[in-house]
């Protein structure tokens, strides 16, 4: 155990974990951390831990729980009316335990299998290229972020779930507003009223988007009430999108870093789905996945007490030597690349990853292929990057070619 390691904190580059943290990796598989406010929690070190005790139903993902473990104080703070509203619809899946997760995670799940995702490569195709000659059209240098990588993921969950093209703009204005502003009380009320209005239209003129299959086809929704129905439905649309754009951001950041394995790519981007994967792992957008134990749980001579917080890190679960055979080196050929937890392990693994996947798969190989001479319009060191809520985000990316 160490008494010196605070969780969690900022890296000082964008791909790799933060410097502070290299104690934890020698201390596989489990370490004791420190939170802002002393309290000690558990941190998972190691990827075989990791799945298995995310895949162990003593570890909750209830945030309702009055023990739950905060990483950030102003998130323990007596939130506002909108903050609990917010909390609301990021519970409604990824909150909840046992059977009321496994009802509303059912539902989604036959619309996001690999088949399903892998017939809309030519339409995710269509969208990477028209945003990319956008971006063309509007002339160098560019800031990568608003001209291509949010916009793109966007477009794509949009059309996937079937929200109507001219409602894009305002839902996304909505979903933004709702996670960070001071209108985020009204924000919430609007999707909430917008989302019911149309799914009370797709029950009337159903179209063939993923909403509207599972307002028509018997049984999809299973017994989740109307609204939980729409409070998951939000978060899907609201929040399914935002990390993928910021892998598209940072995936090519890295890459731009990295010359050697970028030319290789250039070469051969048959590579495209093993890169994909090992920009996930080797950048580890999340920092930690949250958790907390229920009951006593034994584990590698150590005992995890029932209230303990439990944090999987994943910057360092990701890097593990016992996985990798070069952690901390960026590999476009690694037979291990697939062997991270970026979109986390057991019942409540990301249902988007294989669109995650597929839409940064054309977007980087696309923007490859078309731009050869793609670089960045400043230095590296210029380039503006923030953790936000365990996160790690790029906030503007300036490129020219």
């Amino acid at each position: 155990m160490t008494d010196t390691v605070v969780f969690p904190q900022d890296r000082t580059c964008p791909y790799q974990p933060a410097p502070g943290y290299p104690p934890l990796a020698e201390q596989r598989p489990l370490a004791q951390v420190a939170l802002y406010d002393g309290r000690r929690v558990w941190a998972v070190t190691s990827r075989d831990l990791t799945r298995r005790l995310l895949a162990d139903r003593r570890i909750s993902s209830d945030r309702t729980n009055p023990e739950w473990p905060m990483m950030f104080p102003s998130i323990a703070a007596a939130v506002s009316d909108a903050q609990q509203k917010v909390m609301k619809i990021v519970t409604a899946l990824v909150g909840v335990d046992g059977p009321v997760h496994q009802a509303r995670r059912k539902m989604l799940i036959p619309n996001f299998t690999i088949r399903r995702i892998n017939a809309l490569r030519p339409m995710i195709q269509e969208i990477v290229d028209q945003q990319l000659a956008r971006m063309i059209d509007n002339g160098a240098p560019a800031d990568l972020i608003p001209a291509f990588a949010a916009p793109v993921p966007v477009t794509v969950l949009y059309r996937l779930m079937g929200i109507p093209d001219a409602d894009h703009r305002s839902f996304e204005r909505l979903s933004h507003q709702l996670a960070a502003g001071p209108n985020a009380n009204e924000a919430y009320d609007e999707l909430m009223a917008y989302m019911s209005g149309l799914i009370a239209e797709k029950r009337r003129n159903p179209g063939d988007g993923v909403l509207d299959d599972l307002l028509t086809k018997p049984g999809a929704t299973g017994d989740v009430e109307h609204e939980e129905l729409v409070s998951t439905l939000v978060l899907q649309v609201a929040g399914g999108h935002g990390t993928t754009g910021t892998m598209i951001s940072l995936g090519l950041f890295t890459l731009l870093q990295h010359p050697e394995q970028l030319a290789e790519l250039r070469a051969d981007l048959s590579l495209m789905p093993t890169a994909v994967d090992e920009l996930l792992r080797f950048v580890s957008i999340p920092d930690g996945v949250t958790r907390l134990a229920t009951d006593d749980i034994e584990v590698e001579g150590t005992t995890i007490r029932k209230g303990d917080g439990v944090f999987f890190i994943t910057s360092v679960i990701n890097r593990d030597a016992d996985v990798h055979d070069a952690p901390n080196s960026l590999g476009l050929r690694s037979s291990s690349a697939r062997d991270h937890v970026t979109f986390g392990f057991g019942a409540h693994q990301c249902l988007g990853q294989s669109l995650a996947r597929v839409t940064m798969e054309i977007a980087l190989g696309t923007l490859l292929q078309r731009l050869p001479d793609l670089r960045l319009a400043v230095a590296a060191a210029e380039v503006p990057f923030n953790p936000t809520a365990g996160f790690e985000v790029i906030t503007e990316l300036p490129v020219t070619w």
